[in-house]
């Protein structure tokens, strides 16, 4: 502290006596010292200061000093002590962090202060090659400084600092080069660097990665000693992430340079793994690496790279090597959790890689299928919950475009000869399908429905699966106890789980449909819940899940059971629950805020158990089947409401003719609101011009208002007063201004309230530009309604003409005239 304080009077001459000079002041004179001292040892001891005083006065120094630090770096890039401040000095300035310095000096900031100098720093794309350029000097006084500024900016300002290195001769290469790096304090934060500044950015990304970026990380993480390494291993993987998520080139170029098996040292564990233990760092490592492999047979990946990278994981054993962590004892709950995720998603779609899967043994004695292992822990309630989500995904990536997998399964139902007394999947998936935990329900009806996916011959062999469920009674059915369950259970979570079950199966099978329509009470079931009106606890799931079994019974039917025919399933459609209401609860559906969350990948991903309602495959089915239903009942409603119910007479000619003057008087009203809303159109355009005009200067007199404020803070505490409570009618004492060295104060202040004014003008512009935008979306809404009235009652137009033509009520003259009639409105 005392070295600080002679260094400050040396540099300064020290203050007057009985005066103590402000933070402002004291930044004031050095800025000056800089920019006018001869000597460069007075120019150094003053960047030194100015170094010292950039946390506590970030604001000053910024305002006042950043062009004259920039400055300093052209003109003294020989010297690299004098360099080294001044980098320092602009990562303080430009850095989000807020300091303890600024909050003891009682720093009341309303913006921050960081963003908005990195922002004017970059401003200048020549400023940021030039701190990139002293990224080639080996001195680690200038080296360090100057990437510790770079990585300033980029967690500023990542998408301008991007396009900047982008367009920088060499600029990620100086970048890359640091990665070779012998101090480790540089090298790990050039790693930082990179994982910030390949986020989102493709180009980016094959830029680095074409650089020997894998090379160079896959070193440092040997180095570090693979997954037991600390944390730069853990920087590492996330930056090599970056590099491959989303983008299909750099994970080709992974797979053919031969990275993947490169991976295989990470996989390895001690034999004394319980007694070692996992380290919280290690765990994040291993989490780290389970993510990459994930990442390269992701299911949005082109079908073409999944296969290939399944193909090189499985002949570099990193299928076994999964496989055996996944059977390993001592692994963490959430390790083993993501393990289970990662060889579903290695094996999924892969028959050679399902096989392998199928083959594998759990070490227990006696020794069991770890397929058999697993689903003894979906179905266990007291296994956490993560972890039977990932089972249930595995299992279901087991049986991805696997008919040989379904039918292992299902065979493990049916009666056997062999005697065999061991516990199958089949068998626990029975079990956990009507077990008193709703969750294992669910699980094992979503498990078993996967079974017949695309598989109608599954389907087949599923109906003579038996099941006795009381001692001496006789068997019934798997579906048949489906269906009686779905009547006896009073759980939502239960009964969404057991329906996801039979709309699998009765899809596209008539024999399903066949057995479900004798079960007793089962289509009574879904005519009261498709009819009900309850709308509390996703009762409305329950009701559309009904409502699209009855549907699928209309669709898939082959009229072998008499009392419940098409025919006869429509009229009880419309009759019971009324055609408008049927389509209401079937739409409710896919308008639910579940399915939209399920439909978008095949994993599941529920925070809470409640979530599981429904899955993936479902929400694929249900949007094929939906619009088939629809148009089924349609025609059944037309056959069997027939010409019989129609009695056309007068009445109905002049209902006619008032739907036509109706239509008439609305196409008025749709071609007047065209015109607003072109009107409007117009009006929202130049607004939205203007604003964003009005935004970009905004932007610009922001910056000077900050710079000025900086400026102000240098001079009186009256002058400071002023800028924090500007009263443009009173001015300020003369005397209050002597130490105002920048210029005159009453022009400063008339900028200022200029800038306020021009920001309450902004303000006013973007309050109209909302009004008219809410006016725009009010005209498009009722023009959207209007078209879809229209477009209603031209289909019952339609309808009632053509019921009048088949009646004969209709002559051709008429019927050319109303087609006249029609083109003229047209």
């Amino acid at each position: 502290m005392e070295y600080f304080k002679s260094s400050l009077k040396s540099v300064l001459g020290g203050p007057t006596p009985g005066t103590q000079p402000t933070g402002a002041e004291t930044v004031e004179k050095l800025v000056s010292r800089v920019s006018s001292s001869t000597l460069l040892e007075d120019r150094r001891d003053a960047c030194r200061a100015l170094r010292a005083l950039s946390k506590k006065y970030r604001i000053e120094v910024g305002a006042q000093g950043m062009d004259v630090l920039r400055q300093v770096l052209e003109l003294d890039h020989a010297d690299p002590e004098i360099i080294g401040y001044c980098l320092d000095t602009l990562c303080n300035i430009t850095s989000k962090e807020v300091f303890e310095e600024e909050q003891e000096n009682n720093m009341n900031i309303n913006i921050n202060v960081g963003e908005q100098f990195s922002e004017m720093f970059l401003k200048n794309a020549d400023n940021l090659t030039l701190a990139l350029s002293f990224l080639e000097e080996y001195d680690f006084r200038v080296r360090w400084p100057a990437l510790k500024l770079v990585i300033s900016l980029t967690m500023c300002k990542p998408k301008e600092v991007q396009d900047i290195v982008l367009v920088s001769p060499m600029g990620m290469s100086k970048l890359m080069d640091l990665l070779a790096e012998n101090r480790e304090v540089i090298r790990n934060d050039a790693v930082l660097l990179l994982i910030h500044l390949t986020k989102s950015n493709a180009n980016i990304q094959k830029i680095v990665a074409f650089e020997n970026a894998f090379d160079k990380l896959l070193n440092i993480i040997s180095d570090e000693g693979y997954t037991d390494g600390g944390i730069v291993v853990e920087d590492c993987l996330l930056l090599m992430l970056n590099l491959l998520q989303h983008n299909t080139s750099n994970i080709n170029f992974f797979k053919e340079g031969s990275y993947i098996q490169k991976l295989a040292p990470m996989f390895v564990l001690p034999e004394n793994l319980e007694e070692v233990g996992w380290s919280p760092q290690k765990v994040s490592n291993f989490h780290c690496v389970l993510h990459l492999v994930r990442t390269l047979v992701s299911p949005n990946n082109p079908a073409q790279i999944i296969t290939s990278c399944q193909k090189t994981l499985r002949n570099t054993n990193l299928l076994e090597a999964l496989c055996s962590i996944l059977m390993a004892s001592g692994v963490p709950a959430d390790i083993l959790t993501e393990t289970i995720n990662t060889v579903g998603e290695v094996i999924r779609g892969n028959l050679t890689n399902q096989e392998y899967f199928a083959n594998v043994l759990a070490p227990s004695n006696p020794p069991r299928p770890a397929l058999v292992v697993l689903i003894m822990s979906m179905v266990n309630e007291k296994q956490p919950f993560t972890l039977r989500c990932a089972v249930l995904y595995c299992f279901q990536c087991f049986l991805y475009k696997n008919e040989i997998g379904q039918e292992l399964v299902v065979q493990t139902l049916l009666p056997s000869s062999t005697g065999n007394t061991t516990v199958t999947t089949g068998q626990l998936l029975c079990s956990g399908l009507f077990s008193n935990d709703s969750l294992s329900n669910w699980f094992s009806a979503v498990a078993l429905s996967h079974c017949l996916i695309e598989n109608p011959a599954q389907k087949e062999q599923l109906l003579r699966v038996l099941l006795a469920t009381n001692l001496g009674a006789q068997p019934v059915t798997l579906l048949s106890q489906c269906g009686v369950y779905l009547q006896q259970t009073s759980k939502l979570q239960a009964k969404l789980g057991v329906l996801t079950l039979l709309s699998m199966w009765m899809a596209h099978c008539p024999a399903a449909i066949t057995v479900f329509l004798t079960v007793p009470g089962a289509m009574a079931f879904l005519t009261a819940q498709t009819s009900a009106t309850e709308f509390d606890n996703n009762a409305e799931l329950l009701q559309g899940l009904c409502a699209f079994i009855m549907g699928l019974c209309v669709l898939f039917n082959d009229n072998s059971v008499p009392n419940y025919s098409k025919e006869n399933l429509s009229h009880l459609i419309e009759k019971r629950v009324g055609l408008e209401t049927y389509c209401k609860k079937l739409n409710e559906i896919s308008r639910h805020e579940l399915y939209a969350k399920a439909a978008k990948q095949p994993q599941i991903k529920s925070k809470h158990s409640n979530e599981l309602l429904l899955e993936f495959e479902f929400c694929k089915l249900f949007k094929a089947m939906e619009g088939l239903i629809i148009q089924a009942l349609g025609v059944q409603r037309d056959l069997s409401n027939g010409i019989s119910e129609l009695s056309l007479s007068e009445h109905e000619n002049a209902l006619l003719l008032q739907y036509k003057d109706l239509i008439r008087d609305q196409d008025k009203k749709l071609q007047e609101w065209q015109r607003k809303y072109a009107f409007l159109q117009k009006q929202f355009e130049d607004l939205k011009t203007q604003m964003e005009e009005l935004q970009q200067t905004n932007v610009q007199m922001t910056d000077q208002n900050t710079l000025l404020k900086a400026q102000l803070a240098a001079g009186s505490p009256q002058v400071t007063n002023i800028v924090h409570e500007i009263h443009p009618v009173q001015s300020p004492p003369p005397e209050a201004l002597t130490v105002f060295v920048h210029g005159n104060n009453d022009v400063l202040l008339e900028r200022i309230q200029k800038l306020e004014g021009d920001s309450a003008k902004l303000e006013k512009v973007e309050e109209e530009l909302a009004e008219k935008t809410a006016e725009l979306e009010s005209y498009q809404r009722d023009q959207d309604d209007l078209l879809e009235l229209l477009t209603a009652q031209d289909t019952k137009l339609n309808k009632f003409k053509e019921r009048l033509r088949q009646l004969g009520a209709l002559p051709k003259e008429d019927e050319s005239s109303s087609e006249l009639s029609d083109n003229e409105k047209e």
